[in-house]
C-alpha cells in the first residue's frame, strides 16, 4: 500500500469516525435530555432524531451509531499497522480493509434502506457515513493486488506475528475491552430510572428534568381539553414509526393516571401527515397513505371504530398503501363510503395541519403537554415525570 493511498484511506476513516462520533453525541443526548433538539434536524423529513429514535438505531440492544465508531477504529488500526507493522502486515493491510469494508458496506445499505424507504428520513450525518464507507471500499478494493481467497492464509500469519509482539498484542487487548466496555456501560434508551444502585443518579435527572420543565414557555392550543387536568395534544403522522412508537408506550401510560385520577389526562390527536395531498409543508412527502390513514381513523370514529382502526394502521404502518388503507377503513372501521367523505375529511385534516404549522411543528411526532412543547417524544420515565408535575401544578397531587 503506498503512502498516498494509506493517507486518503485514513482521512476517510477519520472523517467517518468524526460523523459516528457526532451520531453517537446527538444519540447520547436524546437520551440525557428531554426536549433536545439536534442541530441535524432540518425539517419532518430530514432529521437526525427520528432515525436516532427508532428501531433501527440499534442492533442488539448496542446503538448502531456506536458499533460505526469502533468499526472506524479497527480500520484505522489497521492502517496504522500499514505504516508501523511488520513487512506482512504492510503488505496485507489493504486486503484487510476491504474486507472491512464490504461487511461494513452491506451494513450502511441496510440502514440507508431502513432510513431513506422505511422511515422515509433523511439522516445527514448518517449519509456522510455511508459515503464514507462506500469510498474506504472502492479504494481499498482497487489497490489490493493479491487474490482475496489467499487472505486467510495471510491473516494467519499475521494473527501469529501480533501474539509473538508484544505492543501489537496489548493495542489489540486495549481495543477488544475497551469495546466492550463502551458497549456495555453506553446508556439505553428506555431503562427505568431508578435501580436500587443509582438512586442518586436518579434523584439528579428528575432534579434536572423539573429544572427543564418548569423553564419551558407554555403555548396557548385552540383545544378543548374537557376538563382535564394534564391535556396532551400530539401532532402525529400514522406512517411516522416514532409516532406509532410513541402510540404504543403512551397508551398504557395515560390509562394508568387515568385509573388512579380519573378524567385527569386527555390525550387530543391531531393529523400532520408527511404528504403533500394533505400538508403542503411536506410537498415531497414520501408517506403515501398518510392522508388516506388519519382521514380513515377520523371516519372510523363516527362509527365508534376509531380505536380499532388506529391500532390496525399502527401495527401495520410499514406497509401502507393507500389502497390498503381503504379496504382496512371498510373492513375494520366499517366505513362503507370512506370515499364520498374523503374530501371533508381531508379538509380536517388539512385544519390541523394549518395549526401545527402556526404552533411551530417541525417533525412527527410533537407534544403539547399543557401547552409546553415537546419535539419528538419524551421518554416512558419523563412522560410520566411531566404528567405528575402537571397533576401537582394543577393542585390534583401533594
Amino acid at each position: 500500500m503506498s503512502t498516498r493511498v494509506r493517507l486518503l484511506l485514513s482521512c476517510l476513516a477519520l472523517a467517518g469516525l468524526g460523523s459516528a462520533l457526532v451520531s453517537l453525541y446527538v444519540h447520547a443526548q436524546l437520551l440525557a435530555q428531554p426536549g433536545y433538539a439536534s442541530f441535524c434536524d432540518v425539517s419532518a423529513t430530514v432529521s437526525c432524531t427520528q432515525v436516532y429514535q427508532s428501531r433501527y438505531a440499534y442492533l442488539a440492544g448496542v446503538p448502531v451509531a456506536l458499533l460505526g465508531a469502533l468499526w472506524y477504529i479497527a480500520v484505522l488500526l489497521v492502517l496504522a499497522g500499514a505504516q508501523w507493522g511488520w513487512g506482512s502486515l504492510r503488505e496485507n493491510a489493504s486486503g484487510y480493509v476491504f474486507l472491512l469494508s464490504t461487511a461494513g458496506l452491506g451494513f450502511v445499505i441496510y440502514m440507508a434502506y431502513a432510513s431513506l424507504v422505511l422511515l422515509k428520513i433523511v439522516c445527514l450525518v448518517c449519509v456522510a457515513t455511508y459515503i464514507a464507507v462506500a469510498a474506504l471500499f472502492v479504494i481499498s478494493g482497487t489497490r489490493t493486488s493479491y487474490p482475496m481467497l489467499t487472505l486467510p492464509r495471510r491473516f494467519l500469519q499475521d494473527a501469529r506475528a501480533a501474539v509473538a509482539s508484544p505492543a501489537a498484542l496489548s493495542l489489540i487487548l486495549v481495543f477488544l475491552v475497551g469495546s466492550t466496555a463502551a458497549i456495555a456501560f453506553f446508556p439505553r434508551g428506555g431503562a427505568p430510572a431508578a435501580a436500587p444502585l443509582d438512586q442518586a443518579a436518579a434523584a439528579d435527572r428528575q432534579s434536572e428534568f423539573v429544572r427543564y420543565w418548569e423553564s419551558q414557555p407554555r403555548l396557548q392550543l385552540p383545544v378543548d381539553g374537557g376538563g382535564a387536568a394534564v391535556v396532551i395534544v400530539r401532532f402525529a403522522d400514522y406512517q411516522c414509526p416514532y409516532c406509532v412508537q410513541s402510540h404504543r408506550d403512551y397508551k398504557p401510560v395515560i390509562a394508568r393516571f387515568n385509573a388512579q385520577y380519573p378524567g385527569a389526562v386527555k390525550l387530543v390527536e391531531k393529523d400532520y401527515p408527511l404528504e403533500g395531498e394533505c400538508n403542503p409543508k411536506s410537498p415531497g412527502g414520501a408517506h403515501v397513505a398518510a392522508c388516506e390513514a388519519a382521514a380513515a381513523v377520523r371516519a372510523a370514529r363516527a362509527k365508534g371504530q376509531g380505536e380499532k382502526m388506529e391500532d390496525w394502521l399502527v401495527d401495520n404502518y410499514q406497509t401502507l398503501t393507500p389502497a390498503s388503507v381503504r379496504a382496512a377503513v371498510r373492513d375494520v372501521g366499517g366505513v362503507t363510503d370512506f370515499d364520498a367523505q374523503y374530501p371533508a375529511l381531508l379538509n380536517l385534516v388539512k385544519n390541523d395541519v394549518a395549526m401545527g404549522t402556526v404552533l411551530g411543528v417541525m417533525r412527527t411526532p410533537t407534544f403539547f403537554i399543557n401547552g409546553v412543547k415537546v419535539e419528538g417524544a419524551l421518554s416512558v420515565p419523563y412522560l410520566e415525570m411531566a404528567i405528575q408535575l402537571e397533576l401537582k401544578r394543577a393542585g390534583k397531587t401533594q
